[in-house]
């Protein structure tokens, strides 16, 4: 049988140079019928990557000629870094010159010119993240043009006559990419949609949709297999645990229930059941719910809406753990000991019942605020609570101690009238009922992780890599000038940083830098761990509704279990399809978390609007040669100050005291220094805040 595991392995151990066609043909001793399944096994190689085709028609695995393949992340500048694919491989920079038109996100093959440098030109584009941007139509001598909004793309996209949908210059539209730019020739496209001048926040909220070419509504089918779940009859084989209290613990405003807990004492110490909702059960490999869940990977949340990965009678009804409703579920129990060192694990289908709908205020006031009322209205559940509270400061105080970063930065929280305006934009609480679930989530998919890669089978992994050496001796030349770190470079460095950097003025300016500085996370098939949570091993298992490599892992959880060992078939049949998952996987987390930005930035700019000339109270979180970045007391919303406005003075940026200093007054603004802003102008286009002294 001709497949890509076959011609890998005739590469690496049966020639050491690159081969034509027929010289592979010969050397592997193929028939004719072989010949043509390995021309298209061939050409799926060179479109994915694995091998490459020289100009003189030899074929070669890529990594032996140099090359490297990867996401491209691409920066406004032009630049970018591409991300090997290859778990525990540098990122290479590639200067604008050697960009070859790579969008964000883009799949790229890289040649790597300078190995000392990390210096990479990209030579193939394999896979396109973009087919229709959003962009500004503009109409010179030469033709039509649009601007893409996203500064990352390099290039303007010709949109020749016909192709227009009746676009007007300066009005803002939806292009679709027929021909991506090769040499000198230009990108084309043609207009797909006209985007209205959004009237108010709603309609902002539906541009950014048709910016990121987010789904709006689910298929025919899909709708039809969810509704046709309602009649599944029974659970078939569980544990019953309806017999223990259990409670879910999440947002005042969340509708999809992923997990519940339950919690006990034995003998050693705890027993914790973390029960998830049992989403597998309900939809299976293959299906047209199936095939929209993975094209979608993730539900992304905005402040007036969620766009769901599951329709709503899965994700807000049939799956969600609504209190005092039977619900199949997916049980990991874990007995502790009363150091927090986990003992034991066992994993199996149960079926719960959710006693309460606990929110995080609840919780806080329960176990922090010792509120009596809520106290008395939960009276049942309080051992349960206190003994969460305890078994939460001891799975975090290991969980620190073996160098986890803890990365608290605050989030913007905001709040919409009746009409879906913002009314207010807060910095929403991070209480200790939030670290609870938190703690209990990472113990699950820390338990499940290790379980499956003791098995030997093949899963999906939540993967956070090093950084590169570079990056990280990049910050520590920075802190160096505000605590000690020592001569050794590392996580240990990291995580000594936050400490000394928590509750000083610089700390979010820092702890930024850090993040900055580390890679993405990512989902991977092949296991090296999570850097930022110092586990050697971990997935994501506890949030099936709305990720799909959740509902992958418990699907193969569910198979080993069942069958104990899985048949080699079934073994290359994941191995075939899990790195596909895991990449279109990351790639929607990275386009879900860019809209959910991009919104809550118009929020801010919207919320503002109408203030423009007051004052407020304000704080310095950032300083860059080009401006100050402030930050308002009275409300979550950040602007800039920028350098260019202030009059009074040469500035000039002081990279060690990350400081602006004026060469004639003195005048110096550095982090956490307090000051009076005047709003001056919001661009509700550019969604940007710029603030005056």
């Amino acid at each position: 049988m001709i497949n890509r595991e076959k011609i890998l392995e005739f590469f690496r151990e049966k020639t050491r140079r690159p081969m034509r066609f027929k010289e592979i043909v010969s050397a592997m001793g193929l028939s004719s019928s072989e010949s043509r399944a390995l021309k298209r096994v061939l050409g799926g190689m060179l479109r994915s990557g694995d091998l490459v085709l020289t100009k003189k028609g030899h074929y070669g695995p890529s990594e032996d000629m140099d090359l490297v393949t990867g996401y491209f992340e691409a920066h406004r500048e032009g630049y970018g870094f591409v991300v090997p694919e290859k778990p525990g491989a540098r990122d290479l920079f590639v200067p604008a010159r050697a960009a070859l038109s790579a969008m964000d996100g883009d799949i790229v093959m890289v040649r790597v010119e300078n190995r000392a440098k990390r210096l990479g030109r990209v030579v193939r584009i394999l896979q396109r993240a973009h087919t229709r941007v959003a962009g500004r139509v503009e109409l010179t001598r030469e033709g039509c043009y649009v601007r893409p909004k996203n500064r990352s793309i390099p290039f303007d996209i010709h949109v020749p006559p016909g192709k227009r949908g009746g676009a007007r210059g300066g009005q803002t539209v939806v292009v679709e990419i027929t021909e991506y730019p090769s040499g000198m020739r230009p990108a084309t496209g043609r207009v797909r949609k006209v985007i209205k001048e959004p009237e108010g926040p709603r309609a902002v909220v539906e541009a950014i949709i048709e910016e990121f070419s987010l789904p709006k509504r689910f298929a025919p089918s899909v709708r039809t297999e969810a509704k046709s779940l309602y009649g599944v009859k029974g659970f078939g084989r569980r544990k019953d645990m309806r017999k223990l209290n259990t409670v879910t613990i999440d947002g005042e405003r969340a509708k999809d229930f992923d997990d519940a807990v339950s919690i006990g004492l034995n003998e050693h110490g705890y027993t914790l059941w973390v029960h998830i909702a049992d989403v597998g059960f309900y939809v299976g490999w293959n299906t047209p719910l199936d095939a929209e869940a993975r094209k979608r990977a993730t539900s992304v949340y905005f402040p007036d809406r969620v766009i769901p990965m599951l329709p709503k009678e899965l994700s807000e009804d049939l799956c969600s753990l609504r209190p005092s409703v039977d619900r199949p579920a997916f049980t990991v129990r874990m007995d502790f000991d009363r150091t927090g060192k986990r003992l034991a694990a066992e994993f199996f289908p149960s079926l719960i019942v959710s006693n309460e709908r606990m929110t995080y205020t609840s919780v806080r006031k329960i176990l922090v605020d010792q509120d009596k009322m809520a106290r008395k209205k939960y009276e049942y559940l309080l051992h349960e609570f206190e003994l969460m509270g305890e078994l939460c400061g001891l799975l975090r105080k290991r969980r620190l101690e073996r160098g986890s970063l803890d990365f608290d930065l605050p989030e913007p929280e905001v709040l919409l009238d009746m009409q879906g305006r913002p009314e207010a934009i807060l910095r929403a609480e991070r209480n200790f009922a939030h670290l609870i679930v938190e703690e209990f989530m990472i113990a699950a998919n820390e338990a499940v992780a290790e379980h499956l890669s003791s098995l030997g089978v093949p899963s999906l992994y939540r993967i956070h890599e090093e950084p590169d050496p570079d990056r990280v001796e990049d910050v520590l030349k920075f802190v160096g000038h505000y605590i000690r770190v020592g001569k050794r470079p590392g996580l240990g460095a990291y995580h000594k940083i936050l400490r000394a950097v928590q509750g000083k003025p610089v700390e979010e300016a820092i702890t930024y830098m850090v993040l900055r500085s580390l890679k993405q996370a990512r989902y991977s098939p092949d296991n090296v761990g999570h850097f930022g949570l110092a586990s050697k091993c971990y997935t994501h298992f506890t949030s099936p509704i709305r990720r799909y490599p959740d509902l992958v892992v418990h699907r193969i959880l569910r198979e080993v279990l069942r069958e104990k060992r899985l048949s080699d078939k079934r073994i290359k049949e994941l191995s075939k399809v899990l790195p596909e998952i895991s990449l279109q996987s990351s790639r929607r987390e990275r386009t879900a978390d860019k809209s959910e930005r991009e919104v809550t930035d118009a929020m801010r700019v919207w919320f503002m609007k109408d203030r423009v000339g007051e004052e407020f109270e304000a704080r310095i979180v950032g300083v860059t040669p080009y401006g100050i970045k402030v930050r308002l007391d009275e409300f979550y919303v950040d602007g800039m100050i920028r350098v260019s406005y202030m009059t009074d003075d040469y500035y000039r940026f002081d990279e060690r005291n990350l400081a602006l200093k004026g060469r004639n007054t003195g005048r110096t603004f550095r982090l956490g220094q307090r000051l009076t802003v005047r709003l001056d102008r919001v661009d509700l286009e550019e969604r940007e805040i710029v603030f005056g002294l």
